[in-house]
């Protein structure tokens, strides 16, 4: 009798991880999800281990195409596992046809590729970044107010040739407008001139989550610099290849690219 009071003690005592585990956002083609599951030792989706903070925040993605299911698996101390097969939703993209171009707007001449290239390995380097920190916990807010001019997913055919999916959400306003930091960060890359993409910031969230600002008149703020959810860090511009004052947001999660409306529930 009393072994089995001892066994019915242990069990009441064990704590039940796996009936804890949250997930937070929209399972859904571009979706971010933000996971907290107390006590987790490891989380994985599909092969790929996800970095996961000691008190069990984590975060991951589904890209712009994905369609098949993937599974996120938890384990516990104490061998308890939790696992679930998530199908992301899938979405709609606009695709626009554009003919009678000059080339040069398709393809940039060949005398810019080595420097286009050189943009490209800054980049993949300040995406590189990998710590616990979890400054996304604090939410998310609009970086600009101004009007909508471009979305995620959206993809155009020039002269017949498909070029690469929109990955931004772009907000339009004059230039001169302030930028603001949509949740707090690390700033990891600061260049003004970048041949697509003008005036660049990256501001790093923790696990890889990446916010990127493009096209910006001026920067405010330097590498290595630490921000705050709401402090200005950037104006608005039309530098690079732009036809005209707006910033373009985008967000990473290692090497997906998500979509930054489906943040914020409300138009800036």
């Amino acid at each position: 009798m009393r072994s089995i009071l001892c066994l019915m003690s242990l069990i009441a005592a064990s704590p039940l991880w796996a009936d804890e585990v949250l997930l937070d956002g929209r399972i859904v083609q571009g979706g971010l999800i933000f996971g907290h599951a107390p006590g987790a030792v490891r989380v994985q989706l599909d092969d790929e281990l996800l970095m996961h903070s000691n008190d069990g925040h984590f975060v991951f993605g589904f890209s712009r195409d994905e369609s098949e299911a993937k599974t996120l698996t938890v384990e516990f101390e104490g061998g308890q596992r939790w696992s679930r097969t998530l199908e992301p939703e899938q979405r709609e993209f606009d695709i626009e046809r554009v003919d009678g171009l000059d080339q040069n707007y398709v393809s940039p001449p060949p005398e810019v590729y080595q420097r286009i290239r050189a943009d490209a390995a800054l980049t993949r380097r300040a995406r590189e970044r990998r710590d616990e920190r979890a400054d996304w916990r604090a939410g998310w807010i609009w970086p600009a107010r101004g009007r909508i001019s471009g979305v995620y997913g959206s993809q155009r055919i020039l002269n017949g040739e498909p070029r690469n999916p929109h990955w931004g959400l772009d907000i339009a306003a004059p230039t001169g407008t302030p930028v603001v930091a949509p949740a707090p960060g690390l700033v990891t890359l600061a260049e003004d001139d970048m041949y697509f993409s003008g005036g660049t910031l990256f501001i790093d969230h923790g696990h890889g989550l990446v916010s990127a600002f493009l096209h910006l008149d001026q920067i405010l703020v330097e590498v290595g610099q630490t921000v705050d959810q709401g402090e200005e860090i950037g104006r608005i511009g039309a530098t690079g290849r732009a036809t005209g004052p707006h910033l373009d947001w985008r967000i990473n999660v290692g090497s997906i690219r998500v979509d930054p409306s489906l943040l914020l529930e409300t138009g800036p």
